[in-house]
């Protein structure tokens, strides 16, 4: 009786001319292997020293009281808050920026005794130049105001204390200039929800309910 002969299959037909052989599938990789790290990121890219001509003359001035500083071309000086009203005063006088672009405001919850920088951005039309002073302050604190110095910033510091809740001293008539002088909170503040409303205000000014 003859011997039975294991089945063979057929061998795959040669590719057509000009077709690229069929690839062999990858092996499966073994459960539970390890993905490759991500490569780390750079390092970006951070604040410098800032030297000038107007930086000595404040040096000399006011020595360890201001930090200059410039990042990505950006020029500031961080002034500790008993000095910062002097140095704006001598900043519109003496270094001639005539201009008060904007005062506004950073917060730091987690910095818990200096929450916020406040800024004051200013441009000298004669040296064409822009430069930022901040200052760091605590919640409940106050700044200097501004506005018998530069009549912008009247309105600007109306905003900041809006938005942030931050006092200006000797502010002529600081009240709230986006919403209501009734509303409840500070909407620039990190704590202050994106979607938060004063839903009291709301309902008793508007009869409506909140997010309606």
């Amino acid at each position: 009786m003859p011997e039975d002969k294991p089945e063979q299959k057929p061998a795959s037909p040669p590719p057509a001319a000009g077709e690229k052989p069929a690839a062999a599938a990858a092996p499966p990789k073994p459960a539970g292997e390890a993905k490759p790290a991500a490569p780390a990121k750079p390092a970006g890219p951070t604040p410098q020293p800032w030297e000038s001509e107007m930086v000595t003359r404040l040096r000399n001035r006011y020595g360890s009281g201001i930090d200059p500083k410039t990042y990505l071309g950006q020029n500031y000086i961080i002034a500790d808050p008993s000095i910062v009203f002097e140095l704006l005063q001598i900043m519109r006088d003496d270094e001639l920026f005539d201009f008060c672009v904007d005062v506004t405001a950073v917060h730091y919850p987690q910095r818990k005794e200096q929450e916020f920088d406040v800024v004051w951005i200013l441009y000298s039309f004669e040296h064409n130049q822009r430069v930022r002073i901040k200052t760091m302050i605590k919640d409940g604190d106050s700044a200097p105001s501004v506005a018998g110095l530069w009549s912008t910033a009247n309105w600007l510091e109306r905003e900041c204390y809006d938005m942030f809740g931050i006092r200006f001293e000797g502010h002529p008539d600081l009240r709230r200039i986006l919403l209501p002088d009734g509303w409840k909170g500070h909407p620039l503040r990190k704590e202050y929800g994106i979607t938060q409303q004063d839903s009291e205000w709301v309902k008793i000014n508007l009869g409506i309910e909140s997010g309606q």
